[in-house]
């Protein structure tokens, strides 16, 4: 199954009903329907979803690591998932943990969420939050924190195509929407397929309906159903379970990328203290997992270590897979920022503004616009004139060219986030590094080269381009790119840009007074020294992409000479489709057995489960972009893990797993 393109949904349109004893509620003008009961609709998903799935009793005997987990269909105005919320926090025991995941095809605009969850002033609270984070409307999987115990996923776009989509199993279901008449679309046999082949065995369901097509759809899926009393004036609905779901065939075709099994993850070791390490650790201590981080040179000590960085990506012309996941990281992070820092003091959400200075990048960036026609809110194509206000040089300073601008992005201080997500509660962090690694009956053992050891349950690989350095690990090739930024002290009174400037380099706003611009590129030089000359080199970098800026900045006395300029040079990684690799690191030579076959014929594809080393992970080569991906994969490590439903679909999993190449590697022979 594709994925849908990147284009925006189709948002619902409402109108609000009234009559002269009820208080207004949301009308779908497409379906012509209401989104919930007039007369009490919390009383009607608590009888209808949160009763019938015994959801009340199942959270208060909840004990195991892995959170209990809701699937929805019809994510509408989030009364169900609230009231949910509610239920679990009235219920379940301290330790527990709650996932949510809804799918939603034609998602409320922002202002009409606010508006439809007002009329229930006790949930305020959990409403603001939901609203505050209500992403934009983008196809894909778009991860929420509700609270430190509860996750919301929303999968937007069409119900039975995102639960394929979906990795993760559910213990229950809310099966919504509106009524089957009015929306015969989206109750139909492969919805129901795909419920089964995303439920934990024992799953239950329940749903208002008690419509024909779907008895038989959910009979015929496995489903046994009950007719059980309904809400209202409404004499009954739908209650049931799933004692065995079917087998999951979604991994027919890709057998190499079949999970490997869920593992204990009580102590796990994250090597490297980057933002790639950094990220990984706070997820997992989040989850209430005890992390002992690595780094024998300090935290942020490599390509994270910079002052100030540029949260941003570069979107392919044409749709691909690559940019599918850079953008649904650049909205991730910028969640991920606020949620951490509300207040703003590691990252800026400036915007940024890519520059369309050459014909062929203006050529590219017009084909980008025309496949993509996406918000305004996220990328939008700008003249000259409107760019330059937006970048806060105009008149002579101003660039001479339009581009795009991406008002979600900004500038964040990596070295600075990589400090505060470490001292998360959970983790330890020591400063050595790992001499040997190997494998134990209990799970990993690491011998430090302070001369101490660890046996651990699980071990995450995030030292860049030392990743690959294990015999585990050494099938990953991975490319040394040296990068150096400038700094320059303003003088008072100097103008400077208030977004994000990115064409052959970068230059973000000021920070404490000092101008960060760069940074070079030079692949396979592994040095880490500054250089007078990539000084030099980024001086005129700048000078060509912003002339008038230079010149201006010259006027009011500042120090443009490359041997005066300080800096800091850093190699960074990637891996050669400039993709990071995230997720369980494949058994090289098992592969090359197993699917050895795939050179003589990529279509006899072998039923054999690509076997991994267990217990063992990888984040890296996320290059000169890891503030837009090392968040999201760090997130989808720490679900992998705690046996999660995945923040990404399943083709987009796939496209980060580390062994892509190795399969791209064995067809081509």
């Amino acid at each position: 199954m594709t994925l849908p393109p990147l284009r925006p949904l189709t948002q619902a349109s409402l109108d609000w009903r009234a009559d002269d004893t009820l208080t207004a509620a949301p009308h779908s003008t497409r379906f012509d329907d209401v989104y919930f009961s007039r007369h009490d609709g919390r009383a009607e998903t608590e009888h209808v979803f949160i009763a019938a799935n015994d959801l009340p009793r199942r959270f208060r005997e909840w004990r195991e690591p892995r959170p209990f987990v809701i699937g929805e269909t019809g994510f509408g105005t989030g009364l169900n998932m609230l009231c949910a919320w509610a239920c679990f926090r009235a219920q379940a025991p301290a330790g527990a943990r709650l996932h949510l995941v809804s799918t939603e095809l034609f998602p409320l605009r922002r202002d009409d969420l606010a508006r439809a969850l007002a009329a229930w002033p006790e949930f305020a609270e959990p409403a603001a939050r939901l609203v505050d984070q209500w992403p934009e409307p983008l196809p894909g999987v778009h991860r929420l924190w509700l609270d430190e115990r509860v996750t919301l996923d929303l999968h937007f776009g069409d119900s039975a195509e995102g639960l394929w989509q979906l990795e993760g199993r559910v213990d229950a279901w809310f099966l919504d929407g509106f009524a089957p008449a009015k929306n015969p679309e989206m109750w139909h046999p492969a919805l129901f397929e795909a419920m089964a082949a995303r439920s934990r065995p024992g799953a239950s369901f329940a749903t208002f309906t008690c419509a024909g097509v779907v008895k038989r759809g959910l009979r015929a899926a496995g489903f046994a159903w009950r007719k059980v009393p309904g809400f209202g004036r409404k004499r009954e609905m739908l209650a049931g379970e799933i004692a065995t779901p079917p087998r999951d065939d979604a991994r027919r075709g890709t057998p190499w990328f079949t999970p490997p099994p869920a593992r204990p993850a009580r102590h796990v070791v994250v090597v490297g203290a980057g933002l790639a390490g950094t990220t990984v650790a706070e997820a997992l201590a989040r989850r209430g997992v005890a992390v002992t981080l690595l780094d024998p040179a300090g935290i942020a000590a490599g390509a994270s270590g910079n002052r100030q960085g540029a949260l941003y990506v570069k979107l392919a012309a044409e749709t691909n897979d690559q940019s599918r996941f850079y953008l649904a990281g650049l909205l991730h992070s910028r969640r991920f920022l606020a949620h951490r820092d509300p207040n703003r003091a590691l990252w800026q959400p400036s915007g940024v503004v890519q520059l369309a200075n050459t014909e062929r990048e203006a050529r590219r960036q017009a084909r980008f616009l025309d496949n993509h026609p996406l918000p305004d809110s996220v990328v939008a194509g700008l003249d000259a004139e409107p760019l330059a206000r937006r970048c806060g040089l105009t008149g002579d300073l101003a660039p001479d060219c339009g581009g795009l601008d991406y008002p979600a992005a900004g500038w964040v201080r990596p070295k600075a986030l990589c400090a505060r997500l470490a001292t998360t509660p959970g983790i330890d962090y020591r400063p050595t590094a790992v001499a040997a690694l190997a494998p134990t009956d209990e799970g990993w053992r690491l011998d430090l080269t302070d001369g101490d050891a660890l046996v651990v349950d699980q071990v995450v690989l995030a030292n860049a381009r030392a990743a690959n350095r294990f015999a585990q690990s050494a099938a990953l090739p991975l490319q040394a790119i040296r990068g150096q930024v400038s700094e320059l002290r303003l003088p008072a009174g100097a103008p400077a840009p208030t977004r994000v400037i990115c064409a052959g380099g970068y230059l973000p706003p000021p920070l404490d007074g000092v101008l960060t611009f760069g940074a070079t590129f030079a692949p396979h030089d592994d040095s880490d020294e500054p250089r007078e000359a990539d000084h030099a080199a980024n001086l005129a970098e700048l000078e060509a992409t912003l002339p008038g800026y230079v010149a201006a900045l010259r006027a009011t006395g500042a120090e443009l000479d490359a041997s005066r300029l300080a800096g800091r040079a850093a190699v960074r990684a990637a891996s050669p489709d400039k993709t990071p690799y995230a997720g369980p690191l494949p058994d090289a030579e098992a592969w090359r057995r197993d699917y050895a076959g795939l050179a003589k014929d990529a279509k006899r594809i072998p039923e054999t489960p690509g076997r991994h080393h267990p217990g063992l992970w990888i984040s890296a080569a996320h290059g000169s972009r890891g503030l837009a991906s090392a968040p999201l994969c760090a997130e989808l490590l720490a679900s992998m893990l705690c046996d999660e439903p995945l923040p990404l679909p399943r083709d987009l999993v796939d496209h980060l797993h580390p062994g892509r190449r190795l399969i791209r590697e064995l067809i081509r022979g």
